[in-house]
């Protein structure tokens, strides 16, 4: 339990006070973070309460959407957020074609790194290109592999510029296991999601928590630990049934699952 980290996906629907209070007296010793309920809240009211409770923010999602006209100043604002949450790193939805042909999209990641990583180191935030699944390239990210964000961080230091590593997204590629083996320093970020079956017609809410569908996840643990990564193990869960039950029940059914997962 010393590395687990609830991110507040998991229980989209709980208020963040309450979420706080809950892993609190769970014992959990962290939490990954979205702008949008701590903007709610109030991102000072939001640092305070964390700190207050005795938890550690790991990670805050997301910036990125390099597509978009405001890309700079949200993102920006967004390195400011996660400094004052004292969240180390700012995780990346790169974003998606944006009416441009693939190549073009791909490019401006590159080009929002290279604008955003000297204010990155400023603020003592590290920017976390998150690869996603290929079936989210044409609306949430053209960064598909776990190859091409590592290709993307790579002209950056590390502290700038890493990777957040997301199980859910990763785990079909076969090249994952020979590229963790370097990829240590770069990893900035470290989520748990299943792969489960069927998918729902929204496959953007159909996530598992670990254990229920057909991840390896002893082996990713490994993998990650082997590579010298030792940070929060978080685990983000977007699914529309989980969301119906009540926080505290998602919150300890989270507990569970990571528990069963991960070496003793």
């Amino acid at each position: 339990m010393a590395r687990f980290s609830f991110n507040q996906a998991t229980a989209k629907f709980w208020p963040l006070p309450e979420l706080v209070a809950g892993c609190a007296e769970a014992g959990v010793p962290a939490v990954g973070l979205w702008r949008e309920p701590v903007a709610e809240h109030g991102l000072a009211r939001s640092a305070a309460l964390v700190r207050e409770a005795g938890l550690s923010v790991s990670s805050l999602c997301r910036g990125g959407f390099f597509g978009a006209d405001d890309w700079l100043e949200d993102n920006r604002r967004a390195l400011d957020e996660a400094a004052e949450l004292g969240a180390p790193a700012l995780v990346l939805v790169c974003g998606g074609l944006f009416g441009r042909d693939l190549d073009t999209a791909r490019s401006r990641v590159a080009a929002g790194l290279e604008a955003l990583a000297p204010y990155a180191l400023d603020v003592g935030v590290r920017l976390a290109v998150e690869p996603m699944h290929p079936m989210f390239c044409a609306d949430r990210s053209v960064v598909t592999t776990l190859d091409a964000a590592l290709a993307l961080a790579a002209p950056f230091p590390p502290e700038a510029v890493g990777i957040a590593l997301d199980t859910y997204h990763v785990w079909w590629d076969e090249r994952v296991w020979s590229l963790l083996a370097g990829a240590g320093p770069r990893i900035a970020c470290f989520q748990l999601a299943d792969w489960i079956l069927p998918l729902p017609a929204d496959v953007l809410v159909g996530r598992g928590l670990p254990g229920t569908g057909h991840i390896e996840f002893p082996r990713f643990l490994a993998g990650v630990a082997a590579a010298g990564y030792t940070g929060p193990i978080e685990v983000e869960v977007f699914n529309a049934e989980l969301w119906q039950r009540p926080g505290r029940e998602i919150l300890h059914e989270t507990i569970r699952a990571y528990r069963a997962c991960s070496p003793s």
